[in-house]
């Protein structure tokens, strides 16, 4: 099993079992790097609203799992106890998404930064990260909005 497919089923279950929310909209996974993340939510009755773009509620979910997806595949890799979440969002809402669209964070080296903060300092560690969103279907590369999320991470290592 290639790793994108693991992280999609470890995303199922995680949606499945803690967030069913994010099951009900069927997103998916990508590409998963150390520096970047994409992940696609498509466009269906369940995600959109009564204009036909995809509903705010949806581009919120699509944006915490952009940015928390990362943090979670990097404390797999580096085998640490990572503790993490979100204080804060803004959005910019530039153009209606009227069919799939992608979350797209790159904020890798940055969250990496962080983790190795908090594990030399032993404190909890805030930074923004940013989620552009676009749809690539209709509109190429063109941003259909973005989101800045304030990250809180503190990580220890396994004992």
């Amino acid at each position: 099993m290639n790793a994108l497919t693991k992280a999609n089923l470890q995303l199922w279950w995680f949606g499945f079992r803690y967030i069913p929310l994010i099951g009900f909209c069927k997103p998916k996974i990508l590409e998963l790097t150390d520096a970047r993340t994409v992940i696609r939510m498509p466009h269906h009755r369940h995600t959109k609203n009564h204009l036909g773009s995809i509903y705010f509620g949806a581009l919120a979910i699509g944006a915490d799992l952009a940015g928390a997806f990362l943090v979670f595949y990097k404390a797999r890799q580096k085998k640490l106890n990572i503790h993490f979440a979100f204080k804060d969002v803004q959005g910019e809402f530039l153009k209606r998404p009227e069919a799939a669209v992608h979350f797209i964070s790159n904020d890798g080296a940055l969250i990496d930064q962080m983790i190795q903060q908090s594990l030399d300092t032993g404190e909890r560690i805030n930074q923004s990260v940013t989620i552009d969103v676009t749809c690539p279907s209709l509109h190429g590369d063109e941003l259909m909005a973005k989101f800045t999320l304030t990250l809180s991470v503190k990580a220890k290592s396994k004992s």
